[in-house]
């Protein structure tokens, strides 16, 4: 650095001492021709001197910056490969109970005992409630002693038929009065029944509506009984994903209020477009083993409506963009070579904050993944 300094320094002298040359020789100009070709001469030789210095001083310029170290920029980087891509849209649905039923009685009656309790579980055909029947009770009883006097006649204008006494008409008439009463009595079997509320499927007791001695009819609920062992998803899609989704694909449902997530695939997708949002319905059913699934939870449907099985993805926070477009800074070179290269992509479809690179990039390339905020195009790098 010393002799550099030096070398400086006489330059500077020489180019004072040519400048004076030079004024002296503009103020004489009455100056003889000899003293002009001296002066020439000198001059010739001060441009030599002024170009062996500067050659000497390139000399240690480079002498010297093989002993300083460039300071590098530490980063990371990931090399690419092609790997599959894909991209969902969300919808939110709501879910119904798979079988959620307001239960009946067929017939009218005073409630007499109540034989289930809210959350039980009851198979089809648990007896729930029990109506006051004792008006069809009593017409049973009678209806039966009926039909053994009808039974008791019936043979015995049977038995003087077939020894061919008696009528043919009191035969006819014992037989339709005994089957007449047949009926009668099924008929009443099938009312008394009416008077029992039983579950129609399997299931649990929700709510009971109504309490011991109140009046149960067709008309009014008695009970909800409802089945979640399976449950069905039901939302509205835009209709321009109309064309990306078929019925048997497979869709990831997320569940807020239960932090799950389930995956299943879409039912039905509907024939009818809202002419209000334009949207389409589509139908998802899933199992719920555990119950954690309630009626009209709110869900999050996620829909693939794009896939690439080779893409070149990158983060999508290093594809940076200037007025030419836009970019993201490579690797290049190995060892004390490496700099950072710009270099223009076209970026794709970007999800969960990564971006399909459909140009500018190949598999292989060394991208900076971290680090890229403090390098510019041909920066030195060095692999962190």
């Amino acid at each position: 650095m010393y002799h550099t300094t030096k070398l400086k320094q006489s330059w500077r002298q020489l180019l004072i001492s040519l400048l004076t040359v030079l004024l002296v020789s503009c103020s004489t100009g009455n100056a003889s021709n000899d003293d002009i070709q001296a002066k020439q001469t000198q001059l010739a030789e001060y441009k030599q001197q002024l170009h062996d210095l500067q050659q000497k001083i390139h000399e240690l310029e480079d002498e010297l910056s093989e002993h300083i170290q460039v300071e590098r920029i530490d980063v990371v980087l990931s090399e690419l490969k092609e790997q599959k891509f894909e991209h969902f849209f969300e919808v939110t649905g709501s879910v119904d109970a798979d079988k959620e039923i307001n239960v009946s009685p067929e017939g009218a009656g005073q409630i007499l005992a109540i034989k289930v309790k809210e959350g039980q579980r009851v198979a089809k055909g648990t007896t729930l409630a029990v109506l006051n029947a004792e008006p069809i009770n009593r017409s049973i009883e009678q209806t039966k002693i009926n039909l053994e006097l009808a039974k008791t006649t019936f043979e015995r204008q049977k038995n003087l038929w077939d020894q061919n006494i008696g009528s043919e008409l009191q035969y006819l008439q014992a037989k339709s009065n005994k089957e007449s009463l047949e009926k009668q009595l099924e008929n009443l079997q099938a009312q008394k029944d009416m008077s029992i509320i039983k579950a129609p499927v399997d299931g649990m007791i929700d709510v009971i509506y109504q309490k011991q001695g109140q009046i149960a009819g067709p008309q009014i609920p008695f009970a909800k009984l409802i089945n979640i062992d399976n449950i069905k998803i039901y939302a509205d899609v835009a209709e321009s994903y109309l064309t990306k989704m078929n019925e048997g694909d497979e869709v990831s449902v997320y569940f807020p209020a239960i932090n799950a997530e389930r995956t299943t695939k879409i039912r039905l997708i509907g024939n009818y477009i809202d002419p209000n949002n334009r949207t389409i319905r589509v139908r998802l059913d899933l199992a719920n083993p555990d119950k954690m699934i309630k009626p009209n939870m709110e869900a999050i449907v996620k829909i693939r409506d794009y896939e690439v099985d080779s893409a070149i993805v990158i983060p999508s926070l290093l594809i940076k963009e200037d007025f030419k477009g836009h970019y993201t800074y490579i690797a290049e070179g190995s060892g004390e070579s490496m700099i950072a290269k710009k270099v223009y992509v076209t970026p794709g479809i970007s999800d969960n904050n990564m971006t399909e690179v459909t140009a500018g990039l190949t598999a292989g390339t060394q991208v900076i993944s971290e680090g890229f905020s403090l390098v510019f195009d041909g920066s030195p790098i060095r692999q962190n």
